[in-house]
């Protein structure tokens, strides 16, 4: 009997399931200066010129007090990127398990479970306290691969039936868990070290890649 492999894909979060940065457009609402600044953290952040986790607490930090009911509406209006839905819809009819690992927050995140299928998602926690943004609470640290390692080994699926989808250098340690690496609409050093490389926002551009490396039988609907 034919043993049914499992295949795996790792999605970064910002930038690639979501077509949006959510701190900067929360920034947003304090006016102009405040939103440069937290895009200028931001963008530093993704390039990879200062350690990412001091980057994030400190634009946290930048962003105090802004209401619980700002940022949850603000979260939810994000984009889903183009072909996101198409994407993960075929990859569970193919058996496919999808992790989506985020240096962002569950207020941005937890949405995706449903909307996209995903089956487990790990990110940071944003702490309210009197309705008002206070803190943060990290649990994905700029080695996303430390996230989700555990859940791997759990499920027994192998580095050779792994794809990690990302765009900045704050990904990068995810690529030591796949076979095949994809960058998408990445920053410089992303380009340089990825497997391959999709320039255009449209994620179901992706499906025609993963046929070509892993064969068309990775990516028809199993039935149940």
């Amino acid at each position: 009997m034919h043993k049914h492999i499992t295949m795996l894909i790792i999605f970064d979060v910002e930038g690639v399931l979501l077509n949006a940065e959510y701190l900067p457009v929360l920034a947003q609402m304090m006016g102009p200066e405040k939103e440069k600044e937290i895009w200028d953290i931001t963008k530093q952040g993704i390039r990879g010129e200062i350690n990412w986790e001091d980057g994030l607490i400190k634009r946290v930090n930048a962003l105090k007090g802004i209401s619980y009911e700002d940022a949850k509406r603000i979260g939810s209006s994000l984009q889903i990127m183009p072909g996101a839905k198409q994407l993960c819809s075929a990859l569970k009819q193919a058996g496919w398990k999808i992790i989506a690992v985020s240096g962002g927050f569950t207020i941005i995140t937890d949405r995706l479970k449903d909307e996209l299928g995903i089956d487990k998602i790990f990110s940071n926690e944003l702490i309210f306290k009197n309705d008002k943004l206070d803190g943060i609470t990290l649990r994905v640290t700029s080695d996303k691969s430390v996230a989700v390692r555990p859940t791997i080994r759990e499920w027994g699926i192998t580095r050779e039936d792994t794809v990690v989808v990302v765009d900045g250098a704050n990904d990068l340690k995810l690529f030591s868990l796949a076979a095949f690496t994809v960058g998408f609409c990445p920053v410089e050093v992303v380009k340089e070290k990825a497997d391959a490389v999709m320039e255009i926002r449209d994620l179901s551009l992706l499906l025609n890649m993963l046929e070509k490396k892993f064969g068309k039988a990775a990516l028809v609907a199993k039935t149940q």
